[in-house]
């Protein structure tokens, strides 16, 4: 689930788009009014506007009168949602929301708690006209009932942490495990895109890109030279991707993608475990015969993760110059973040890759995979036991990714 918030000044625009009112929508929502806070019944967007302006009148000297927070959950966790839970949610997420004190990294406090359940307030339920994915809009005023201000400073990270709690608590898809979701789907439509070019280009490669649903704006310098683009989505313009963000060891990026084409095109080039994580698996003539050998003596026991559940995320996982879709436990993909934190470890994103790899049994380790005590994996094969909990074969999965590729703090983090 994601969160955003933000204080605007634009009130009666934003209440004219939340209630469904304004004239310049083009493609109008289907728009369900889901509960108000302290206002008057009935009331059109201007009338709220007038009554949430009256309260913020008693300070004068705020600019911005008004907050927007958007709640998105996911689409399968709301699907049998009445009314009435989409309320439930809301206030479980405006508790969340006023609950927290922000500090800084030396504990200084940035933002006292905020009273917006105190608050006139009205929130509305859009869901989007094409796909029907839904998503909750609520304009609050900056002064609660009491006179005090709801400040705004790091709200938007307010936002992001309620949601966050909010998601966890009901066992829903994190804003982490979300864009970890899109961001993989992007990897696998750019890597499509580089393997059906015939011929490195730049100006073919963003074609391409258009056509698969982004629009490209590329950074050149000077000489005509491309130094970073970033991918735009069609459908929603305000999601954004930089190169930088993308591929494993950054092999998207202006200055490593013709490198990353040449390599698709050569399948036959062994390649190093920083230039591909889980395709190190693949065996080549200067590898030992035993590896190879150990490699076939499998577990009997494999699990299908081929098929889309409710508790499931769907992940795209790289080995040997291909891609796969799986649908993986959340339980798992929390292990899997909280192993490899994107803040904490450089290369967090080839070791998420090959861990999933292990776990769903498209690659096998060189290294032994035994996480210390009891005995050496190497001695019965690799794989999981018939009787192993889910969590712990994901554990093992983590340490043989660790083991084969190394894990690389950020230098930047502060202890």
């Amino acid at each position: 689930m994601i969160g955003k918030a933000k204080a605007i000044s634009h009130g009666i625009n934003a209440l004219r788009y939340i209630k469904g009112e304004s004239r310049n929508k083009k493609e109008p929502e289907k728009i369900h009014h889901v509960c108000d806070q302290y206002l008057s019944p009935d009331l059109d967007a201007m009338g709220i506007w007038l009554e949430m302006s009256l309260t913020a009148n008693s300070h004068p000297c705020i600019k911005n009168s008004v907050i927007h927070i958007e709640v998105s959950p996911a689409m399968e966790h709301t699907k049998d949602f009445t009314i009435d839970d989409w309320r439930k949610l809301w206030q479980e997420v405006a508790e969340e929301f006023d609950r927290q004190t922000i500090h800084d990294g030396k504990g200084r406090t940035l933002s006292l708690p905020t009273n917006i359940l105190g608050s006139k307030a009205t929130v509305w339920l859009h869901k989007e006209s094409d796909s029907g994915i839904p998503h909750l809009h609520a304009l609050v005023c900056r002064v609660d009932e009491e006179g005090n201000i709801n400040n705004d400073h790091q709200i938007h990270l307010r936002a992001q942490r309620a949601a966050e709690t909010v998601a966890k608590r009901r066992g829903w898809t994190t804003a982490n495990q979300i864009r970890t979701s899109y961001i993989q789907q992007v990897n696998e439509e750019c890597m499509e895109v580089l393997r059906a070019m015939p011929q490195w280009s730049f100006d073919d490669y963003f074609q391409r890109l258009y056509g698969k649903g982004y629009y490209v704006k590329s950074q050149v310098d000077k000489q005509g030279v491309v130094r970073g683009y970033t991918l735009v989505s069609k459908k929603n313009p305000n999601v954004r991707y930089k190169a930088s963000d993308l591929g494993t060891s950054r092999n998207l990026t202006a200055s490593k993608i013709e490198k990353t084409w040449q390599r698709l095109h050569q399948p036959s080039v062994a390649m190093s475990p920083q230039q591909t994580g889980p395709s190190v698996l693949q065996p080549t003539q200067q590898q030992p015969k035993q590896h190879a050998a150990n490699r076939t003596r499998r577990s009997t026991f494999a699990k299908d993760y081929t098929q889309w559940k409710p508790d499931r995320s769907k992940v795209i996982i790289e080995t040997g110059n291909k891609t796969f879709t799986r649908y993986i436990p959340n339980d798992v993909v929390s292990i899997f973040e909280d192993a490899f934190d994107s803040r904490e470890v450089f290369n967090w994103q080839p070791l998420t890759n090959l861990a999933m790899a292990f776990f769903t049994m498209l690659a096998v380790p060189d290294v032994s995979p035994s996480g210390g005590g009891g005995g050496s994996s190497s001695d019965q094969g690799w794989g999981r036991d018939k009787d192993e909990d889910e969590k712990e074969w994901a554990r093992r999965c983590a340490q043989a990714a660790i083991k084969a590729l190394g894990r690389k703090p950020k230098k930047s983090m502060r202890r």
